[in-house]
């Protein structure tokens, strides 16, 4: 998405959602990965 003024910086509460989101999907991923491992065995 393109902004067309650069001085439009999103508010704090969307950029601690965007982290939160980046680090529930990362553990997200290490679940499926842990899952994926314990049924292989």
């Amino acid at each position: 998405m393109l902004w067309s003024d650069p001085e439009n910086e999103p508010p704090e509460e969307l950029r601690d959602m965007q982290q939160m989101l980046r680090r529930a999907g990362f553990l997200l991923a290490v679940a499926m990965v842990l899952s994926m491992v314990v049924i292989g065995l």
